[in-house]
Formats: C-alpha cells, structure tokens, sequence
C-alpha cells in the first residue's frame, strides 16, 4: 500500500514521522487520556547537531566513551515520543498511546508524572540558541496533528513541569510563534494557563 494511503495514526503511531523504535517505554495509566504537550531540547554532544547520538541515546546504543561529555549521562535510558532535527525532520521513537520516559520528575497545573499523561517532544537544539524556522512550522503541524486525535489542552516546557531542574527548551525557544503556527488560545500555553 502507497504510503500516502496508509492511515494517519496506526497504534500511536503517526505516518508522517520516520519511526526509530525505542525500549525506552512503559505502559500509561489505565484510562487516563493524554492532554500535555511537553517541549524539549536536546543536542548530543551540546550544541552539536546532526550526528546519530540522539538516536542512539533513545536506543539505548550511545557508546559512553565516544565524547567526555557522554559520562555525565552515562547509564541513563531516556526516551522522547518525537524529536525535530534542525532541518524538520520528525522522528518518532515511542507511540502516544505509551508512556514515554521524557519528563522525569515533573508536575504540572497541580498534576505529578508528567509523562503519565503527556506527550514529549524534543527539539534538536540548546536552550540559549535559536531553533530553525523548519523546527517551528513542524511542531506546529505536529501539536495540530495530536489533538486531532489526542485531547491535548496543554502546552509547556520541560522547565515549566520540572522547573529548576530542567531548563529546555529555554530563553531562544519562540512560544509566541509556535501560538501563531497553532492558532491557539493563550490558555493552552505556560503564560495563559492560570486564566483557564
């Protein structure tokens, strides 16, 4: 079957992102909906993009010694649902219907376990440097995409569910464009969501 014809969503899986299985997954709470979006960035090593070590750390086949940096995450087994590359491709490494081992530790609106109840998207990136035009007109397809079929009602950053602990996607992350690309009320977002 022509891909195109294929449908949109299949288990979580979403046609349009080349799919990078991860072990990296559990189970999500019986009956409990996914209604967050938590944005993220990430660069391996920091600030350096393009290589395959995203996709290896998510994999769990990062080879620790490959950079000095690898020590300081050494052992970790992460994972994201998605990542946009610097040229906006999309990956996708757990379905949206699992949990996903993106936020850690994280509370949001009142809410803990984060990644219980969301999906992540990482941004190849670091938080104090632009992201490219590409990455945003994505994310903007994506998050539209997602709550077609998911009833996602929140948007936040990894430093808005774990804040002071996590910093992405930071101070160069443009929320305001990113309401733009959606057409979004300011509710769903960080700075409107007291109002909701």
């Amino acid at each position: 079957m022509p891909s195109e014809l294929a449908p949109l969503w299949s288990h979580g899986w979403l046609r349009d992102a080349r799919a990078v299985p991860s072990p990296n997954f559990g189970p999500r709470p019986p009956g409990t909906a996914v209604t967050l979006a938590v944005i993220h960035s990430i660069s391996l090593p920091p600030g350096e993009y393009g290589g395959p070590e995203i996709e290896q750390l998510f994999t769990n086949q990062l080879d620790w010694d490959a950079h000095p940096y690898f020590d300081q995450i050494r052992g970790m087994e992460v994972s994201s649902h998605f990542v946009i590359r610097r040229d906006g491709e999309l990956l996708q490494f757990v379905s949206v219907d699992e949990r996903a081992w993106h936020a850690g530790r994280s509370s949001w609106q009142g809410r803990d376990n984060c990644n219980d109840y969301s999906v992540g998207v990482e941004l190849e990136g670091l938080e104090d440097h632009p992201f490219e035009p590409a990455q945003y007109t994505r994310l903007g397809e994506l998050l539209r995409t997602l709550a077609q079929h998911y009833p996602i009602n929140q948007v936040a950053g990894h430093e808005h569910v774990a804040p002071g602990r996590k910093k992405d996607p930071g101070c160069a992350f443009d929320w305001r464009q990113l309401q733009t690309l959606t057409s979004w009320p300011d509710q769903v977002f960080p700075w409107g969501q007291a109002l909701a």
